[in-house]
């Protein structure tokens, strides 16, 4: 082989291990911060979680399984099949219609619609405003 293309080679081939070095660091990196922002949060329950938050009625328990959705069990974004899901098994019994409680939360400004739909469905996301209301145990934060 011509030196001067094996020389090429060797050169793309070590900025190549340079760029997938570069990409696991940042991968390693993200994961760490994930692991560090889940750490409190790890091996505790829906239900667990509904006892400790202690909501009051559908609205604040759809909003609670969403919050937890999100944060202990990695959903970017929820349905009314995943509300369904949490409130069965949180044993908690269920509103007659999922998309109104969601509603309702939209309403309060804490969970907003995703452009995107999940499985066919309508989805959504907690607020920043949703979230604050969640970690300040239902109440909304004293301006």
């Amino acid at each position: 082989m011509n030196s001067a293309i094996s020389g090429d080679i060797e050169k793309i081939v070590a900025e190549h291990e340079i760029r997938i070095t570069k990409l696991e660091e940042k991968l390693a990196a993200t994961e760490a911060k994930s692991k560090i922002g889940r750490s409190k949060q790890k091996g505790i329950s829906l239900k667990e979680f509904l006892k400790e938050k202690k909501p009051k009625g559908y609205t604040q328990t759809a909003l609670a399984i969403g919050f937890y959705l999100e944060n202990y069990e990695g959903l970017t974004s929820f349905n009314v099949g995943d509300l369904d899901r949490g409130f069965r098994a949180a044993k908690e019994p269920q509103p007659k219609n999922l998309n109104d409680t969601a509603n309702q939360n939209i309403k309060n400004g804490h969970m907003m619609s995703c452009k995107a739909k999940k499985d066919a469905k309508k989805s959504w996301v907690l607020t920043a405003s949703g979230e604050e209301f969640i970690e300040n145990g239902f109440k909304n934060k004293k301006k």
